[in-house]
């Protein structure tokens, strides 16, 4: 598991003009290529009379699944340049589709390089990017006494406070970073002087909004 990732916040969708002709960018998180087709077929679904629903995606920790589609447009002038914008902002397991309702005047084969770029660009806008960053919920169990001089510290830090179990003991639960793991033990065990329990737990993922 990568300790730390970018990718779509939301799913969403924007639309802009350009020449008279609609472009509809809706992006979607995937985690499989199955869950990206059945996306794309979502947005042709929804939108059955446009002249083109182009799409890419690009999934997996190494971007090994890439696929574009032009879907009727000139080969090379929309899937591409939409793959291309998904690997500039380094986006994983994101998938998009441009809708196209031709305006009636044609773009040429730049123009439509630069359109539907520009479309997927913000589209990814519009919908958010965020982080995901690999975190350890990570149990102290502790004697009554410490509770509140480890809560504040909890609080005051840049660790995240999950969960308080009021127990025989208290066990305090607190998502910290993989990369942080020895320093948050290390801190823990200096401000009781050494008198709490670490455990690490499960692996999950916390997500922090980029735009």
């Amino acid at each position: 598991m990568l300790n730390k990732y970018r990718t779509i916040a939301r799913k969403g969708e924007n639309e802009i003009i350009i020449e008279k002709s609609r472009f509809i960018t809706t992006v979607q998180r995937v985690e499989t290529e199955e869950d990206a087709l059945a996306f794309i077929q979502e947005i042709k679904r929804k939108h059955p009379s446009a002249n083109h629903n182009c799409s890419a995606y690009m999934i997996g920790e190494h971007n090994l699944i890439q696929k574009a589609n032009d879907d009727g447009e000139p080969s090379g002038t929309a899937g591409v340049p939409m793959l291309e914008v998904l690997k500039k902002r380094d986006l994983k397991d994101t998938a998009v589709v441009v809708t196209r309702y031709f305006g009636g005047i044609k773009l040429g084969g730049g123009g439509l390089i630069r359109a539907y770029g520009r479309s997927v660009t913000e589209g990814i806008n519009a919908a958010g990017i965020v982080e995901r960053t690999l975190h350890s919920l990570v149990s102290t169990t502790i004697d009554y006494t410490w509770l509140g001089k480890l809560e504040n510290e909890i609080r005051s830090s840049s660790y995240l406070l999950h969960d308080i179990h009021y127990l025989e003991e208290v066990v305090i639960e607190t998502h910290v970073a993989e990369d942080a793991i020895e320093d948050f033990e290390e801190w823990m065990t200096n401000l009781t002087n050494g008198q709490s329990k670490i455990e690490v737990g499960h692996q999950l993922y916390v997500e922090e909004n980029i735009t």
